[in-house]
């Protein structure tokens, strides 16, 4: 069973700086970020995609990260990172590593970012 290992959360003030790495079990193609605030932790919400890598070099941000995020990968070591700059306190939320390929799909427990002064 693959298993996603994220760490590196924690509380920042609005316009700190946070890395979270994500740890896989084996290697995956498309490995990325989701988040889902506070208030919107009711089963079946979708989390919001955040950025997202490929092992071929794609990578893919949302438009209200850009120039701030910056997801990067360790295929060596399965790793996929997200150093997030200029936090915003609306950027609150537990972030998701997720992992797609070969038709499946994966998800890590968690980890909370919260960005307050």
């Amino acid at each position: 069973q693959v298993q996603l290992v994220e760490s590196g959360g924690g509380l920042v003030q609005p316009g700190g700086s946070l890395r979270l790495s994500c740890e896989a079990s084996t290697s995956i193609f498309g490995m990325g970020w989701y988040r889902r605030a506070p208030g919107t932790q009711t089963p079946g919400m979708r989390r919001e995609r955040v950025a997202l890598s490929t092992s071929t070099g794609v990578t893919d941000y949302i438009d209200s990260v850009k120039g701030r995020f910056t997801i990067s990968r360790d295929d060596a070591k399965n790793m996929v990172f997200l150093q997030m700059n200029k936090l915003k306190s609306e950027e609150t939320a537990k972030y998701y590593c997720n992992g797609r390929g070969d038709g499946n799909e994966y998800w890590g427990q968690g980890t909370q970012v919260t960005v307050s002064s």
